[in-house]
């Protein structure tokens, strides 16, 4: 007789829900969930707890000229995120967003993270934010291993000033660029995002952004654009993007990431696509009966070569 191979691959998605006051809503089962791949229902195989996957968190520390007065409270608050939000057998990686990606600290416990995180020092230069963004996502691809959460956590005005001197020595040699300046640099942050997004997608990474330039972010159309260009990313990954009014609002915008991570739901089923490994799959997530909870969960996922 013959052997029927089914391929289906086990795809984990984590979903945080949260009431209109931001925080997280507890004890929903499996069959709350409505979840479609590709707009085709799946059946959810299992409801994971978050406890059962360890965390893998890259912590991306802005250190250029632009965040110069707030830097130590910043260091403190991320320092003080670490402590409390990883456990026994969760991991932390330290990256710093300067004029280069620059890797403070490979993946290590809490205690020793934090502690390589408080000795990093600011810098005047331009800020690397895209390549320091896209640096810690290969990194986590190829250091987590399969089984664990990986979740990146920004805290920049994701205003990329590297990729704009290099627009501009670009423009300065191709004279025949028609465009105006400050077009050119808003169509390089969508550019630069949508490439950021696609390599956060593939690593099945979770963003978090913290913009702690609060309000001035608007003061012009580039930083809002860049503040724009990290919500984008979050919504695409399942994350949140957060601009605190005052700094002092920081330790909670942690205490939520921390309290998010902690009480996701892991919805785990099989999937039967058989889509050449490449395509992008879209993934939906909602809660037919309570339709005023909030949702975050990733818009899909790249399949792996193989399975998974």
């Amino acid at each position: 007789y013959e052997v029927v191979r089914v391929s289906s691959n086990l795809v984990v998605v984590p979903v945080s829900v949260t009431d209109a006051k931001g925080q997280p809503v507890l004890g929903l089962k499996a069959t709350d969930f409505r979840l479609e791949e590709e707009g085709r229902a799946q059946e959810i195989a299992e409801l994971g707890n978050p406890e059962q996957l360890p965390l893998d968190i890259a912590i991306l520390l802005d250190v250029s000229g632009s965040v110069d007065a707030r830097f130590a409270f910043e260091q403190q608050a991320a320092a003080g995120f670490l402590k409390q939000v990883l456990r026994a057998g969760d991991r932390a990686t330290v990256f710093a967003i300067d004029e280069k990606p620059r890797f403070v600290q490979e993946l290590t416990s809490a205690a020793h993270a934090a502690e390589k995180l408080m000795a990093v020092t600011s810098a005047k230069g331009f800020t690397a934010f895209f390549d320091t963004v896209l640096e810690a996502a290969r990194y986590l691809e190829k250091s987590s291993g399969a089984g664990r959460r990986k979740v990146i956590v920004v805290i920049s005005d994701g205003d990329d000033t590297a990729r704009m001197v290099d627009l501009a020595s670009e423009q300065n040699r191709e004279a025949t660029l028609k465009i105006t300046g400050k077009e050119a640099q808003l169509r390089l942050i969508d550019r630069s995002v949508l490439e950021v997004q696609r390599e956060v997608q593939r690593a099945e990474i979770t963003f978090y952004s913290i913009n702690p330039s609060g309000n001035t972010m608007h003061l012009n159309v580039r930083t809002a654009r860049a503040e724009q260009g990290m919500q984008k990313i979050a919504e695409a990954t399942g994350g949140a993007a957060f601009v605190p009014a005052r700094l002092e609002e920081l330790n909670e915008m942690f205490n939520r990431i921390t309290a998010e991570l902690r009480s996701q739901y892991l919805l785990q089923y099989y999937s039967n696509n058989d889509s050449p490994s490449g395509k992008f799959l879209r993934i939906k997530v909602n809660l037919p009966a309570q339709p005023q909870l909030r949702i975050r969960a990733r818009q899909g996922y790249y399949p792996k070569k193989g399975g998974r």
